[in-house]
């Protein structure tokens, strides 16, 4: 690399914070694309069959640990963190959401879904960084990556100082815990590197000891075919039935690793309305959702992550759920209510989601 080369990647990596904390990230990082170190434990994760039906993760394979393989000419990777909690989100936000857990006609929405689809919101601001970067040092070769593509994120995040991978699996953050989205810039431009951070859960295995569903396996390792968050978004067919009770009233995805993990006492409010919780998320209770046809469904969800399960997956979570309350209801009037509601769509219900009706009729 030549002296104006160099001295260009340099005033990118000086501008990049800035950039980032304008653009609404929570922090920035630089990583290298030499990820064999993670290769092993990816196809160990692969082999044993712990992505469940996610094909994508065995078909890319070892691309996963490869940047320069997914998108030739990278070598560098900009990594971004931003955090999510909606504005407003009190301090007790925590056991707020270990309260809604245990509300019996109440539907629980993973935080991170309550707002506009983070997809969105991440894709549009990395491509305004990358027009910035170019606007310094011209055109360059660039691919913007949020959750959309075979890339290691938490890899990346933690070899570029972002945090460390907790014993979840997920990023952590001594500033921000986990409660923050990913994103990547792989890029052409041979940036200098950011440090990686050291991992710092030490003995504690809070998370591992929370997951309603026993996911968490070992530490730093997770069993998606267990896990909540897979089984009501990524999972197509029918839920098993040793699992459905461990769902409780989880209708999209799952916090509660997060929620019992002590980083997260510093998880970040965003700064962004994006990420305010839709009216629909705030405490939606099972009979009202009982109440949406199809087309309500997508109205309600429009810009949402949630919209991506369709309509189907939708109902069988909700069968679930309301099976779940039927057995935990101790009021005769809203066992009524409920078996009424699930009695109700049952005839008009396909072949999966009536499967679950009739279990969840079962559980009264």
């Amino acid at each position: 690399m030549g002296p104006q080369a160099q001295a260009l990647a340099q005033q990118v990596a000086q501008a990049l914070p800035a950039w980032a904390a304008e653009l609404g990230f929570s922090q920035i990082g630089v990583a290298d694309v030499d990820l064999r170190e993670a290769e092993a434990g990816l196809q160990a994760w692969l082999s044993a069959g712990c992505h469940g039906e996610m094909g994508y993760m065995a078909r890319h394979g070892l691309t996963r640990a490869r940047p320069a393989e997914l998108v030739p000419g990278t070598l560098r990777v900009i990594t971004v963190r931003m955090d999510y909690l909606p504005r407003g989100t009190p301090p007790t936000w925590r056991e707020d959401e270990q309260a809604r857990l245990r509300r019996d006609g109440e539907a629980v929405v993973s935080l991170y879904a309550r707002g506009r689809d983070y997809h969105k919101v991440l894709r549009q601001r990395l491509q305004q960084l990358a027009i910035r970067i170019e606007a310094l040092v011209g055109p360059c070769g660039y691919r913007v990556f949020t959750d959309s593509a075979p890339v290691l994120e938490v890899e990346l995040a933690s070899r570029s100082g972002l945090g460390w991978r907790g014993k979840h699996t997920l990023a952590l953050s001594r500033e921000g815990g986990s409660m923050a989205f990913l994103g990547e810039l792989f890029i052409d431009l041979p940036l200098p590197l950011t440090g990686a951070d050291n991992a710092h859960c030490g003995d504690c295995d809070a998370c591992l000891r929370a997951c309603p569903s026993g996911a968490i396996v070992a530490p730093y390792r997770l069993d998606a075919r267990r896990c909540i968050s897979y089984l009501t978004i990524e999972h197509a067919g029918p839920i098993d039935l040793a699992l459905r009770p461990l769902i409780g009233n989880r209708l999209y995805g799952c916090d509660d690793c997060q929620l019992a993990c002590p980083w997260n006492k510093y998880a970040q409010v965003s700064a962004l309305p994006d990420f305010d919780a839709r009216a629909p998320w705030s405490a939606p209770s099972l009979l009202a959702l009982w109440g949406w046809d199809e087309p309500a469904f997508l109205r309600h969800t429009e810009g949402s992550p949630i919209r991506r399960i369709g309509w189907q997956r939708w109902r069988r979570n909700l069968a679930v759920v309301t099976g779940n309350a039927l057995a935990a209801q101790a009021d005769p009037q809203a066992v009524a209510a409920l078996r009424a509601a699930l009695t109700l769509a049952l005839p008009q219900a396909s072949p999966l989601v009536a499967e679950h009706i009739a279990w969840a009729l079962t559980r009264a």
